[in-house]
């Protein structure tokens, strides 16, 4: 190599790695982290993509825009409240707030008082009593599908779960509930049909081998026509005469009913109409983070907390902290994008359509996240060339448009209005290289 090759000029790691600029530029990440940048700002030297007197500044570029976490935040501007690829239901300023407050040491499992062990989710399980008088006792578990396959396995255990075709779920990515629960060791009893299920279908398939009584919403699907179903008060005679278990699945997490979701059942109609146990995901319509909850009557919630894969599914301290929040903190985001004013939806987007030169066309959003299917959400969009989606996606903040109909929308329903001038000035950005 000759003396004169530009490749010998480039610093060597351990003086880049010393340098003040860049060690304040890599404070709070990890040293492989840092020194993973630094060896590739050196491949790059090495190739002639940049100078080696470059390397330092490349370097700290680099660590400057990189968080600890790869993960984007995101401006959700597809209309989908309960976006399942942006994570579901955003949390309300509370939730963010007790996370943090509880991302280190806090009374989990402790009486300050006594300065005795204490019982786990004391607060989380009363501010879901106080929310859903109807239940008598609630349990939060990790996730929605952690909380029925505790019930089924807890109730039926080896025995049959007796559930109708017509609610046999498939959700996203392949995930089957049926699957699910067979997995561990229950076995399914099917009756009726897909559209039409009546209760001699139940009657005749309820016996000695019956582990528990299954109804599950449909609730990412529809069947219209010629149907069916058998009402829940219906299902808990059934339950009764042959002393089984009811479990009910309402999927969505709508707590108590709510006007504009006629079709959607609550928590709380469940538990009234006679469910021993009701089961619903904390990150859709509850407007929380991901949790399975667990609410009915006593006997049914104490009998799933001692079976032992309560302990394999249990909620960590994050989890609950930000659930009660949830529940004590007001207005979620879920809530106020589901009960959006149309008129100041119109009137937001008038104004960005205004300030980046294009116009506004009627939009309906969806709930999203397998509630409340086909349930439109009247709104409005700003319509933008198809182009602009990329730029958007890729800028900063990413915004996530929906693309349609060889356009790229922008609906505003799910965007905090707080940051309306932040969302035009990301809107002109990427409108520069397709125009």
């Amino acid at each position: 190599m000759s003396t004169e090759d530009p490749r010998r000029r480039i610093p060597r790691t351990d003086r880049v790695l010393a340098d003040p600029v860049v060690r304040r530029a890599g404070s709070g990440l990890a040293e492989a982290e840092v020194h993973g940048a630094v060896v590739a700002a050196q491949a790059r030297a090495r190739t002639g993509e940049i100078a080696p007197e470059d390397v330092v500044t490349a370097v700290v570029d680099e660590l400057s825009g990189r968080g600890a976490s790869s993960l984007t935040p995101v401006l959700n501007a597809t209309g989908v409240v309960v976006h399942t690829n942006l994570g579901r239901a955003p949390l309300s300023d509370a939730a963010r707030q007790a996370l943090q407050d509880a991302s280190g040491y806090v009374d989990v499992e402790l009486d300050l008082t006594t300065g005795q062990r204490s019982k786990r989710g004391v607060a989380a399980r009363e501010a879901l009593l106080a929310a859903c008088p109807a239940a008598e006792d609630a349990l939060v578990v990790n996730n929605g599908a952690g909380a029925l396959v505790l019930a089924t396995t807890a109730l039926a255990g080896t025995r049959e779960v007796v559930i109708s075709r017509g609610e046999f779920v498939e959700i996203g990515a392949g995930f089957r509930l049926s699957d699910l629960m067979e997995s561990t060791g229950a076995r399914l009893r099917e009756v009726g049909t897909t559209n039409r299920t009546h209760p001699s279908d139940y009657r005749d398939a309820l016996g000695p081998d019956t582990g528990c009584l299954l109804k599950v919403h449909p609730s990412n699907f529809r069947v219209d026509g010629f149907t069916s179903a058998v009402p829940l008060a219906e299902l808990r005679a059934l339950a009764d005469e042959f002393a089984v278990p009811l479990v009910v699945d309402v999927g969505s997490g709508l707590l108590t009913p709510d006007p504009s979701l006629p079709h959607e059942p609550s928590l709380a109609e469940a538990l009234e109409a006679g469910a021993d146990v009701v089961i619903a995901s904390g990150d859709k319509l509850f407007g929380g983070p991901q949790a399975g909850l667990l609410l009915g009557r006593a006997e049914t919630i104490q009998r799933l907390a001692r079976f032992p894969l309560a302990r394999a599914v249990r909620a960590d301290k994050l989890t609950l902290a930000a659930l009660e929040a949830t529940l004590r903190g007001g207005a979620t985001p879920v809530e106020r994008a589901l009960h959006a004013d149309p008129d100041r939806l119109r009137e937001r987007s008038e104004a960005l359509a205004a300030a980046v030169g294009t116009q506004v066309v009627a939009h309906d959003g969806r709930v999203g996240g397998g509630g409340a299917p086909g349930v439109p959400l009247h709104g409005w969009a700003v319509r933008l060339p198809e182009g602009a989606a990329r730029a958007l996606r890729l800028g900063t903040p990413a915004v996530l448009p929906r693309v349609h109909d060889g356009g790229c929308l922008l609906d505003l329903r799910c965007v905090p209005e707080a940051r309306d001038a932040e969302l035009t000035r990301a809107v002109t950005a990427a409108l520069e290289g397709v125009r």
